[in-house]
């Protein structure tokens, strides 16, 4: 075996070790993990939602003349 192959073998052991370390503490995404409850908040009985406020109006560009 010359010094090439050697490296690589040992690599590849040293790439798989880091993997399954990896994946044992550290799961990736969503894998591993509880789901959030989603929370729905029933309004009072007898209250009305207040209407939202009416979106910002941006600047109001006008022309110029020269």
């Amino acid at each position: 075996m010359n010094s090439q192959s050697v490296a690589g073998l040992l690599g590849a052991i040293v790439a798989s070790i880091v993997m399954v370390v990896a994946i044992a503490y550290g799961p990736i995404g969503q894998f591993g993990k509880p789901a959030k409850p989603a929370s729905i908040q029933q309004p009072a009985p007898g209250l009305q939602p207040v209407p939202a406020a009416p979106a910002p109006r941006g600047p109001v560009i006008r022309e110029v003349p020269n």
